[in-house]
């Protein structure tokens, strides 16, 4: 009689593997429920039994090369209707968290991010501090409030506190940081993809329709159960911040009008912009977005004993909290300059609102905003690669 294998993992896979949330992937004994009832597993890739399987040998190189756990959308049907209480919805997760982790550039930022259970206080408070220490070197200016002002213009100007100077030094540097480690980090995964499968085609084709199934979250719609509880928070939150971005890249022009650079435009008003203006309502419907986006983040997280919703990591929770301290800073900032508040209050909930941002800024290429990347990149890749 022929003897049964042993499945096991390498002890530094198995345990990194574990904290990640992949405890359960050592229950599993194949019976592929999970891939039979998967509505977006491709045919000649099927998921997630593959990967459980992978995970269960220690196979690392293996998933971290594939592109199947950024195609599971996490609808966590297979959780429900799995009879070992595997989870695979959750085991897909821990893996799309390692690939993260492990394609970090610099890698120690992505050990940093990745542990956040115990690493988030610097997270967040060395951006805080950085910001306290750069204001106490140039001077602490607590603005007053402005008579003159219209009702539409506010009570006063947070660029009397902080001066715009500093926020385009801290923000055009993170963000030259942050696109410079995206870039490197996705030509690190797009190369490993490309180990594994042979591609035809031309990136740039495949990418385009990837975007739009990005942006409109379709493949959401294509899940038999949990696309209530998951696509529109997403849907909301993802548009949100695009919208706060692209308000923030107007102000912007608006601060410059007169400027060289932006004086052919004849632009009719100059920073800043009345709450009336359109660039306003481009920027309060996107607060709406991110404020409704982040309330059915948070209730639907809240829900721990729903396998349609999923385990919770640490990982999870601190991204959770840093997207919604930005959204709720981000609307009380606006707020205090209009109602009856004393300018301190409202500087203060300022700086903690930059502070957070600029964690969300350097956390990114690192936390689960840089699902954005190894999605695109793994739907782009499954495009041309499928005959």
């Amino acid at each position: 009689m022929a003897s049964i294998p042993v499945i096991s993992m390498s002890s530094d896979f198995r345990e990194a593997f574990f904290d990640h949330g992949g405890e359960n992937a050592a229950h599993c004994y194949q019976c592929a429920t999970c891939s039979s009832v998967c509505e977006l597993a491709p045919a000649n890739a099927p998921f997630p039994r593959r990967q459980i399987l992978w995970a269960q040998w220690g196979m690392e190189d293996r998933l971290m090369g594939d592109a199947g756990p950024w195609l599971c959308h996490q609808c966590n049907d297979c959780s429900v209707r799995c009879p070992r209480e595997v989870n695979p919805g959750d085991i897909m997760a821990s893996v799309r968290a390692m690939v993260v982790e492990k394609m970090a550039t610099p890698a120690f930022l992505g050990k940093l991010v990745g542990g956040a259970k115990k690493t988030w206080p610097l997270l967040i408070l060395g951006p805080l501090v950085y910001w306290l220490v750069l204001l106490g070197a140039t001077g602490i200016h607590i603005p007053l409030v402005d008579d003159t002002l219209s009702a539409a213009d506010g009570r006063f100007h947070y660029e009397h506190f902080v001066p715009h100077t500093l926020i385009y030094v801290t923000y055009f540097t993170a963000t030259g940081f942050v696109a410079l480690m995206l870039f490197l980090s996705g030509a690190r995964y797009w190369k490993l993809l490309g180990a594994n499968q042979e591609r035809k085609g031309s990136l740039i084709g495949a990418l385009i329709p990837a975007f739009v199934d990005i942006a409109l979250h379709k493949k959401f719609s294509s899940c038999e159960r949990g696309v209530a509880k998951r696509r529109w928070c997403h849907f909301l939150v993802m548009w949100g911040f695009i919208g706060a971005a692209i308000t923030s890249g107007f102000a912007v022009v608006y601060l410059y009008r007169e400027t060289v650079f932006f004086s052919w435009l004849n632009l009719g008003y100059s920073y800043p912009v009345p709450i009336t203006h359109w660039v306003k309502w481009l920027g309060n419907i996107s607060a709406v977005a991110l404020v409704l986006g982040g309330l059915l983040l948070w209730l639907n997280r809240r829900k721990t004993d729903d396998k349609l919703v999923g385990v919770t990591t640490a990982f999870d929770r601190f991204f959770l909290w840093v997207v919604l301290t930005v959204i709720v800073t981000g609307v009380f900032t606006e707020v205090f300059r209009f109602i009856a508040v004393d300018p301190i209050l409202g500087c203060a909930v300022y700086v903690i609102h930059l502070a957070i941002v600029l964690t969300l800024f350097l956390t990114l290429p690192y936390s689960k905003f840089a699902h954005i990347l190894y999605r695109t990149l793994a739907m782009a890749h499954e495009r041309l690669t499928t005959d």
